[in-house]
């Protein structure tokens, strides 16, 4: 028995014969998101009749369990018109030996980057990665070049960016990478304020829950309005995050870094008043001092985010 099988089984039990009500209950949700999205709507993908389009999770040490969990929740509840899952999600790392993910989970891969099969779709989380997890990047960017969708969630972003394809591309992630991504990744073009991004092939997702959104917003591409609010519904998820990525405006500017209780520049936490800087007549105080050395090799990327915010009404 799959998850939404158990799901309906479940609420059947529960509800005996109310299937009136249920339907009711089920056309207030889908009004509840509304007719019309407050912007253009997605372009479509196929999706097969007998479904089972392959979504490959990426896993490496720390991943952000939201990150990856939340896209897939959603892409295990979606289902074709003749109730088949819809997506086969499946985890693949540089080994099938248990990666210890955050808070210590123990996820075991099904596949390692030799023998995974060509997914469709790509979900990237954030994670600890580093110049030697050259085997990630090269199976990212080589499945890539045949999948529908390559998605990152959370500063995910950080490992999409390093494979280079991102490159002249627009992206976003969470708020609080936005200065290192920006200082990291030059060549990418940061959409601060964005629940996602999407250029082509590749889409992008701002801070953990965003990558829900994104994930209803690719299910929506595949199968349709209707089906996203259907997952939606089963999930009791009522952010409307997927219907606008433009809906992350609160993070479009920079907060107050400088008040009563300074936030580090760099990564938006809280800051040590033992490690400060000054420029341009302010001083600023750092979390630690290689986010203090960040901010004064790149304070072009503090100039440009002040011109950026300048523009936003």
């Amino acid at each position: 028995m799959n998850r939404r099988e158990l799901i309906q089984k479940t609420t059947l039990l529960g509800l005996g014969t109310g299937v009136g009500s249920i339907t009711g209950f089920k056309k207030a949700v889908a009004e509840s998101y509304g007719t019309k999205s407050p912007v253009k709507p997605p372009s479509p993908l196929h999706a097969p009749a007998a479904g089972n389009l392959p979504v490959a999770f990426v896993l490496g040490k720390d991943a952000v369990v939201l990150d990856f969990a939340g896209p897939l929740e959603v892409f295990a509840g979606a289902a074709t018109m003749d109730g088949k899952s819809l997506f086969a999600p499946y985890m693949v790392a540089v080994t099938k030996d248990p990666v210890t993910v955050g808070a210590g989970m123990k996820v075991v891969p099904d596949y390692d980057f030799k023998s995974a099969p060509q997914p469709k779709v790509i979900v990237i989380p954030a994670m600890n990665f580093s110049e030697k997890d050259t085997e990630m990047f090269e199976w990212i960017r080589t499945a890539s070049k045949a999948t529908d969708v390559t998605m990152s969630v959370c500063n995910g972003a950080f490992v999409l960016a390093k494979t280079g394809l991102l490159d002249g591309k627009s992206a976003t992630c969470h708020h609080g990478g936005f200065f290192g991504f920006a200082a990291t990744y030059p060549n990418v073009h940061l959409k601060r304020g964005a629940r996602f991004v999407e250029e082509g092939n590749l889409a992008s997702a701002g801070g953990i829950s965003s990558g829900i959104d994104l994930a209803l917003r690719v299910v929506e591409r595949y199968g349709g309005r209707d089906l996203a609010v259907q997952v939606a519904d089963g999930m009791e998820y009522q952010g409307k995050g997927w219907l606008d990525p433009n809906s992350n405006e609160v993070y479009a500017k920079m907060p107050e870094l400088t008040g009563a209780h300074p936030l580090c520049p760099i990564c938006l936490g809280d800051a040590d008043r033992s490690i400060s800087s000054s420029y341009r007549g302010k001083t600023f105080y750092f979390c630690m001092k290689e986010h203090k050395e960040m901010f004064v090799k790149h304070t072009d990327v503090y100039d440009r985010f002040l011109a950026e915010d300048a523009k936003v009404v």
